[in-house]
């Protein structure tokens, strides 16, 4: 009977001595996790492996292809074209200007030689017209008075025609010479597109005669108006003026 219970007393002592013993390796493990690694040791850290689902990348891939992503709209590809557009236009405009410039300067000079030379034409007939009045000789009384004639028209041919020949007969029987020259010309009024213009002519005669042998200076001015009888410039009235 003592036996048995000094047996179980020793189990029991043994059965808490264990106890005690895994209570105090329990604490011991307890105090060296919060305690830390030793001093001078350092765990290395393990690396950390983010898993990736199979054909993660692949998936983004596969849309890239399917559906491109448009360019920004001011990518450089697109403001280039833009630009370039751009240049070409205002190219295009300075050029047509350049030729509407061109085209209207060259109706301009054409018009205005145009217009001068139709004044110019006026200013010679006229011109013409009183030389041919003021230079008559004796000898070709005759063919003088003809070319006045043939350059006259309207008021200024009514006064010669069928006076021909009196006038003729009077130069030939006082033995009259008249060289006359043109001094100066000008229009008066009149336009280049008009039918008729007034020219002011001043000229000079040197005037000889059977009773005045020597030559002696008269001076004239007159107006003469030129007009265009289908087509041909006419001197259609001369009258002198103060």
């Amino acid at each position: 009977m003592s036996s048995s219970t000094d047996e179980r007393a020793t189990d029991s002592t043994e059965q808490a001595t264990e106890q005690t013993s895994a209570a105090k390796d329990r604490s011991r493990r307890r105090a060296v996790r919060h305690a830390g690694p030793p001093v001078g040791e350092t765990e290395a850290p393990k690396p950390v492996v983010l898993a990736k689902p199979v054909g993660a990348h692949a998936a983004p891939e596969a849309a890239k292809v399917a559906s491109p992503e448009p360019p920004a709209p001011d990518a450089p590809e697109q403001r280039r074209p833009l630009k370039s557009l751009l240049a070409w236009g205002v190219t295009a405009v300075v050029v047509v200007a350049l030729v509407v410039a061109a085209v209207v300067l060259l109706l301009d000079l054409r018009s205005a030689r145009e217009r001068d030379d139709r004044r110019q034409a006026f200013v010679d007939t006229a011109r013409q017209t009183v030389l041919n009045l003021t230079t008559i000789h004796p000898e070709t009384a005759k063919e003088d008075v003809d070319r006045i004639i043939a350059g006259a028209s309207g008021q200024f041919l009514e006064e010669f025609q069928g006076r021909e020949d009196p006038f003729v007969g009077v130069v030939q029987d006082a033995n009259v010479t008249t060289e006359g020259q043109v001094v100066e010309a000008g229009v008066e009024n009149g336009s280049e597109t008009s039918i008729s213009a007034n020219v002011l002519v001043a000229a000079r005669t040197m005037v000889s005669s059977k009773e005045q042998p020597e030559p002696s200076p008269r001076d004239f001015r007159m107006r003469v108006t030129v007009s265009d009888v289908d087509g041909k410039l006419t001197a259609s009235k001369v009258e002198f003026v103060p």
